[in-house]
């Protein structure tokens, strides 16, 4: 089965019912995810920034939230200093890169919103 590693920017856009969302859903489904191991707290940190500047949506944003924790997601530990490099090369932050490690280790599609961090998905293939 071919697997797909999701960033933070590609689930926040599902489980919040983000506007890129419908362009995340229609990519083909049968895959297995994989994910750098940060995800989690990216997905926490948009929640609660959500929470912040919306409270009066606090029962769904949390309600989305927990939907996180149901999916079936593998959650891969990444190599620091090669995340590192990998930044340096694509002018990704560290936490881009973790994606993009993970994307290559697995020689899995890599579903992001971020456009810089697309590309050089692209130019590593």
């Amino acid at each position: 089965m071919a697997v797909k590693i999701v960033d933070a920017s590609a689930l926040v856009a599902l489980l919040f019912g983000e506007p890129e969302a419908d362009a995340i859903a229609a990519r083909p489904q049968r895959a297995s995810l994989a994910a750098a191991a940060l995800l989690g707290f990216e997905i926490a940190g948009a929640c609660l920034k959500k929470l912040r500047r919306n409270p009066e949506q606090h029962d769904e944003l949390l309600a989305a939230l927990a939907m996180f924790g149901r999916r079936s997601i593998e959650i891969v530990e990444v190599d620091h200093a090669d995340t590192v490099r990998l930044a340096e090369t694509f002018g990704l932050t560290s936490y881009d890169a973790a994606y993009l490690w993970v994307a290559q280790l697995l020689s899995g599609e890599l579903v992001a919103l971020d456009t810089r961090l697309q590309s050089a998905a692209t130019a590593r293939r």
